[in-house]
Parts: C-alpha cells; sequence; structure tokens
C-alpha cells in the first residue's frame, strides 16, 4: 500500500482528478477510451494518468478482452479501471478515529443499546435533511442532495430507487455489520424526514461495492 501522503497529492493534477471521478462515479471498470472520451483527452494522456492513479492504490485494474472474441486475431486485452476499496485519509498530526470508532462500536454491541444509536443517527439526519428542503414531498431529489453532502454519492438504480455508491462506514461496516448498517438505514430515514418527505422507506438491500441502503417513496403516501 503506498503513502497516503502521495495518493491524496496524486489528485492535485486536474485532468488526473477528472479521470478518478469518472471512474468512480461508473460504478464499475471502465476503458483508458471511455475515461480519454469523458474527460476529453487523448487516449494515450489518460492511459499515463490512469496508470498512476492505480500505482497509488486509487484505482484497481483487471486485464480482459472485450470483443467478446479469443484465439488469434482477438486483440490484445484491454485494462480496465475501477476505484479501489483502499481508503484514503490524511491527517497531520496524525490521529486514529477509526480505533476510536472501533472501539465505540464494540462497547455499543456489547451493552446492546443498537436503538440508542439508531435514534441518534435519525436524529443527526433530520438536521441534515432540514438543509435540503424539499420543494415537493414526494421528490427523493432532496435525499440525493443531502446525502451526496455527505459523501454518499448517491444514484438512481434501474427501478428508480435511490442506491449510494460510498459507505461513509465502511471502515466499520465490515466488522459491525447489524450495527452500522442498521444506523446508516436509520440515518437516511432522518434525512428524508429532515426534507420534508412524505411515504419515504429505506430498507437493507446489499449489492457489490455499494452501500446496503436503498431508499424509495411511496407517491400515493
Amino acid at each position: 500500500m503506498g503513502d497516503p501522503v502521495d495518493a491524496v497529492a496524486a489528485l492535485a493534477d486536474p485532468v488526473r482528478r477528472a479521470l478518478y471521478e469518472h471512474v468512480a462515479a461508473a460504478g464499475g471498470e471502465v476503458s483508458r477510451a471511455d475515461a480519454a472520451a469523458a474527460v476529453g483527452v487523448a487516449r494515450t494522456v489518460a492511459a499515463f494518468h490512469l496508470d498512476r492513479l492505480a500505482h497509488e492504490g486509487l484505482l484497481e485494474v483487471t486485464t480482459r478482452r472485450t470483443t467478446g472474441r479469443s484465439g488469434p486475431g482477438a486483440g490484445r486485452p484491454a485494462r480496465l479501471y475501477r476505484r479501489a476499496e483502499r481508503d484514503v485519509a490524511v491527517s497531520l498530526p496524525p490521529r486514529d478515529y477509526e480505533l476510536a470508532a472501533t472501539l465505540l462500536a464494540g462497547a455499543v454491541e456489547e451493552a446492546g443499546v443498537e436503538e440508542a444509536v439508531e435514534a441518534q443517527a435519525r436524529a443527526l439526519g433530520e438536521q441534515l435533511g432540514a438543509e435540503h428542503p424539499a420543494a415537493d414531498p414526494h421528490d427523493l431529489g432532496a435525499v440525493e442532495r443531502a446525502l451526496a453532502a455527505r459523501g454518499f454519492e448517491p444514484y438512481r438504480d434501474e427501478a428508480g430507487e435511490v442506491r449510494l455508491r460510498n459507505c461513509a462506514f465502511h471502515a466499520l461496516a465490515g466488522d459491525f455489520p447489524v450495527l452500522v448498517c442498521g444506523m446508516n438505514r436509520a440515518f437516511c430515514e432522518g434525512v428524508a424526514r429532515g426534507a420534508g418527505l412524505r411515504g419515504v422507506h429505506a430498507r437493507l438491500d446489499p449489492r457489490e461495492r455499494d452501500c446496503c441502503v436503498v431508499i424509495s417513496i411511496d407517491n400515493n403516501s
């Protein structure tokens, strides 16, 4: 794993930052050609920057043929990029909030006070939602804006429901899935309530690389 300071510094270049953001928003594998077209640079330029991002551990690389053909004449395998699972954080001077969160999460599970945590998450969600009031009480756009402001990267899936590409609590979710996912769901419910929406439902529906929470709305409510 590379130095986190070097990884963050790699994003100072505006082209490299734009390429990283495009790959992250894609939610899957992106080719050099697609990334170059999206950002408006030459393929060779995109390849250089994408490989730099991979070297710093910000992107993961796979190599496979995308033509559906194999054998002689099928062409060279393409390099495909997707956002890395690695978390990168820089704190000067060094702080270890993840350790503190792990200790607190363990204590919560030991004490069996998950309901109190969810109540607090819901209350904080309401505060955030109130900062992004909905003009229409049946418009999930207010929830998307509020959650985007906190780095959850919301998007609409094929059913029109809101899913989250990024779990803001990812570092804890692997060790404390019941606690953290329940807290996350309650937080999203609070956001919807604070924004003034009606008929919103938040449920757990894990999908690879996405946050486990899915948000939908009953327009008949």
